[in-house]
């Protein structure tokens, strides 16, 4: 955090926009428009607060076009007032800078390569030829499996597990309690036992992908689970073996991706949704949240199978005639045939 605050010009110098008012404020903090005050910069990027900016002690905030003249705050005016606001936040909130080195009570075993300029913290495991890149930090309480690969100024929180052979590119974030290549789901039925699948495949994932708190991804059973570059990935997200993921694509909490699925490029998919197994998912593809994609999508769009909440006698209601839609159906079909005919004798 800047404490001694930027000038309001210099951050329009820095990223673009149109500056209208006072070029001498200067800037401490970023807040929400209800949370700020003195020396906060907010922004509106949405027409449902436009109430709050009215009563916003934000010493500037960030507009849209279209709202350029809703305050006669200083402000910015830009295309993208989140994406702004996002920009200057991690200005003003740099991320602390990687003290180089290895805690005592880590473990490093023979013909792992840590680079000097990596951070290893307290109580981690780092197996055997394992590789951590430069400016890479793995805090507290993390096991790197042997032959795993962590990229140059990969960041992994307290408490994450890499299994045995899995790479991360660089610029990756791995938050907290994520496991990282255990094994897929994959058994066969034996004279009425599950006889386990061996998971030989490994967890490939590209540079400058974030994989939230408690996801799992399970390694491939033959071929490798790939996840894309620039792909973001919520908390609590399950990811089944030999999942791909295209590149860019953003998933949030508690979604489930059943295995050998491919999503691809630019896709989001909303919180809790459900994608079977085996399935294609083309490019620019948007699942609206509690929605199950049960067969391939191939067409760029945005996809929704939720069932509108209701009060709960309505809903009930509503429910029992859905189990009679199918003699609905039959009945409809059955009544044309018959108008049908009806009309055929009146010809």
């Amino acid at each position: 955090m800047i404490h001694q605050g930027i000038r309001l010009s210099d951050i329009v110098g820095r990223f673009g926009g149109e500056l209208l008012g006072d070029g001498e404020t200067r800037i401490c903090r970023v807040a929400t428009l209800a949370s700020a005050g003195s020396g906060d910069l907010s922004f509106l990027s949405s027409g449902k607060y436009r109430q709050q900016l009215e009563h916003s002690a934000a010493a500037c905030v960030i507009l849209g076009k279209k709202d350029r003249e809703a305050t006669s705050k200083p402000r910015i005016v830009c295309d993208n007032p989140y994406l702004y606001f996002a920009k200057v936040s991690a200005f003003l909130n740099p991320a602390p800078e990687v003290a180089p080195g290895i805690h005592p009570s880590t473990v490093v075993q023979e013909g792992a390569q840590i680079d000097p300029m990596a951070s290893i913290g307290p109580h981690c495991f780092v197996g055997r030829h394992a590789k951590v890149g430069r400016g890479a930090k793995i805090a507290a309480s993390c096991t790197i499996g042997e032959h795993a690969e962590i990229g140059d100024h990969t960041l992994v929180y307290p408490g994450v597990t890499i299994y045995d052979g899995c790479i991360l590119g660089k610029n990756c974030v791995v938050h907290s309690g994520a496991v990282i290549g255990a094994d897929g789901f994959g058994l066969a039925m034996d004279e009425g036992k599950w006889f386990k699948i061996p998971q030989i495949g490994k967890v490939l994932i590209g540079d400058d992908v974030e994989i939230g708190a408690n996801t799992t991804v399970d390694r491939g059973a033959l071929d490798d689970t790939v996840i894309g570059n620039g792909v973001k990935i919520d908390n609590q997200v399950q990811i089944a073996h030999n999942v791909v993921i295209g590149e860019h694509t953003a998933i949030a909490g508690c979604t489930g991706i059943a295995g050998s699925t491919k999503i691809g490029r630019y896709c989001k998919i909303g919180g809790s949704g459900m994608i079977l197994g085996h399935l294609n998912i083309t490019d620019h593809v948007d699942i609206s949240a509690g929605t199950m994609i049960t067969k391939s999508i191939d067409e760029p769009g945005t996809y929704t199978a939720i069932y509108p909440f209701a009060p709960h006698r309505e809903w009930l209601r509503n429910s029992a005639q859905l189990r009679h839609l199918n003699g609905l159906a039959e009945r409809v079909r059955q009544l044309e045939k018959e108008i049908e005919s009806l009309e055929r004798k009146k010809s």
